[in-house]
């Protein structure tokens, strides 16, 4: 009940009351607060709903007052979070009918950046995100059929979290390409939102388009990110370019191969989400409101959302099929380009205009916010936007887009970004279940993998308690030797270096497949009389050898 309080409170004191199209009553609230059970999920934490998506009790308007209608029931994603513990709060500001990037276009007013006022908050989600970025709520529910669950994450400096299309059920949600649209997250921290995104996954009968998850998709150990090329990153806002480099220079420090590719047909794949045949489904989903209510655009009704939906009623069933054999098309080339990389790196968006900027220029402003986002959900992305810093005192993010189904090795790429961290490889003491494995455990460590060095290195056993393996790279007569791959935080990882005594020491190892992790070795002069094991592959084999301890060439025994 606290947080509901809380909640309130905070939004009382920021006193941005565009974010909002309608709030609960604070005791109706605070009553279901006091009912739910505190085990759950998502016990005593408050959200905010996109107004196109419906919550009992309250009106959905999608953004325009004509429209407004209560719903019988919550939206089935709505639904599953109430279960999991976690309080609505209010229904959030959008572009009408979820068309635009800019939460600029909505009679309830233009949504206000949360770190610059004069500027846009991004679109269409722009209630939601900007209600995360200030702290009214802990979460927030979006939509995203061109990047809306996305922009607004990058522009407010948060997460947000665009499932795979069909993932999370779209009952209960006002369409605007229904055959795209997608339920989406937007959280201070990753972890939070993607524990959102899961409780609302599974198939709905109420949904004909909804899909199971597939296999769970795990992040590799060494992942190749495509970036792409650099003559698609012109037009990016001044500092962006460079905000863009550093983030794909720290990807590559947690671990990440780069590779520059060409991605041309995925751009024009966007560039038919609005100039081409699929607007038909805003004004399938939409038109006849607009039609019926004509004389309200201007008023009631935003006229560029207007220009937008009705002109697709001038698409004909030829434009659909021909767009449709078109994507198939850049998807195919797109899929190529992507070859053998398990996500796309970009930014998220290419500029952050200013309240004014937009005004004077409503469609040229809105379609520079959507060149990275458009194809995602066209060519069935998944997509995660995370933030990377900051620009002349503004949120610069980031996005990672891979293929469907890639949700969670995409959500551990961002969290790998998120929270640095460094590996580590080890040959004896350190190993899983010797005696001093527990420092690497306490060091916030996990394992990777067990591995093998390339065929260079040589291993000798040095007289320390309890007996420890030396580890050194030799010019010739080099084997390969076992040891496992170990994971650290970047904190941890130093914490634990200063422990180690001499003779041992951390340099680089190159391992079988050719990478080079920080790994154990020893100082040459440690090894001058000490026994050369190297033969038996590993520690773990000189330890099981017969004689107790393992045995040397030559029949020589440990003692």
């Amino acid at each position: 009940m606290a947080r509901v309080t809380a909640a309130f409170d905070r939004i009382a004191a920021v006193d941005r009351p565009e974010i909002w199209i309608s709030l609960r009553d604070r005791a109706e609230a605070l009553a279901e607060a006091s009912t739910v059970d505190p085990s759950r999920p998502l016990a005593g934490l408050v959200f905010a709903v996109k107004d196109n998506i419906d919550v009992s009790g309250l009106p959905t308007t999608a953004g325009a007052p004509s429209y407004a209608y209560r719903p019988a029931a919550d939206a089935t994603a709505v639904a599953r979070l109430r279960a999991a513990g976690a309080v609505v709060i209010g229904k959030t500001n959008l572009d009408q009918f979820a068309t635009g990037l800019v939460g600029t276009r909505s009679p309830y007013g233009a949504v206000r950046n949360a770190w610059d006022p004069a500027r846009v908050s991004g679109g269409s989600s722009s209630g939601s995100a900007v209600a995360v970025a200030l702290g009214l709520v802990d979460f927030a529910l979006g939509t995203d059929t061109a990047g809306s669950g996305r922009v607004p994450a990058a522009l407010n400096g948060i997460v947000g979290v665009k499932p795979t299309r069909g993932l999370v059920p779209v009952t209960g949600v006002v369409p605007a390409c229904y055959s795209l649209d997608c339920v989406t997250v937007f959280a201070r921290e990753l972890s939070l939102g993607r524990t959102v995104a899961e409780l609302m996954e599974g198939t709905d009968p109420a949904d004909p388009l909804g899909r199971e998850g597939g296999p769970a998709i795990a992040a590799p150990y060494r992942p190749r990110l495509a970036v792409p090329a650099a003559g698609h990153l012109h037009g990016l806002a001044t500092g962006w370019r460079e905000a863009f480099a550093a983030a794909v220079r720290r990807f590559a420090a947690s671990g990440a191969e780069i590779v520059e590719v060409d991605i041309a047909p995925l751009l024009e794949a966007a560039s038919l989400l609005y100039g081409g045949a699929f607007v038909a489904e805003r004004y399938a989903a939409v038109g006849a409101h607009l039609e019926k209510h004509a004389d309200l655009i201007g008023s009631d009704l935003d006229p560029t959302v207007a220009a937008i939906v009705l002109a697709g009623k001038d698409k004909t069933a030829a434009d659909w099929a021909a767009d449709m054999a078109r994507l198939a098309e850049l998807g195919a080339a797109g899929r190529a380009a992507l070859n053998g990389c398990d996500a796309l790196l970009t930014p998220t968006t290419t500029w952050h205009p200013t309240l004014a900027e937009v005004a004077a220029d409503p469609v040229g402003a809105n379609a520079r916010m959507g060149r990275f986002t458009n194809f995602a959900n066209l060519l069935d992305y998944a997509s995660l936007a995370v933030p990377a810093g900051f620009v002349d005192g503004l949120p610069f993010g980031v996005m990672v887009t891979g293929a469907a189904f890639t949700d969670r090795a995409l959500a551990e790429l961002a969290r790998r970004f998120a929270n640095p961290h460094l590996d580590l490889f080890v040959v004896g003491a350190h190993l899983t279940g010797q005696p001093l494995n527990v420092q690497l455990t306490a060091a916030g460590a996990t394992l990777v993998a067990a591995t093998t060095t390339a065929p260079s290195y040589a291993l000798h056993v040095l007289d320390t308690d309890p007996p420890k393996p030396g580890l050194v790279r030799v010019r010739a007569g080099g084997r390969s030797i076992e040891g496992e791959l170990w994971r650290l935080p970047a904190d941890g990882f130093g914490a634990f270096v200063g422990a180690i005594p001499a003779p041992m020491a951390i340099g680089r190892v190159t391992l079988a497949d050719g990478t080079s992790v920080s790994g154990f070795l020893v100082e040459p002069v440690a090894v001058e009389n000490a026994p050369d094991i190297s033969h038996l592959g590993g520690w773990r084999t000189y330890l099981n050898e017969p004689a107790g301890l393992g045995a040397f060439p030559g029949g020589g025994v440990k003692g």
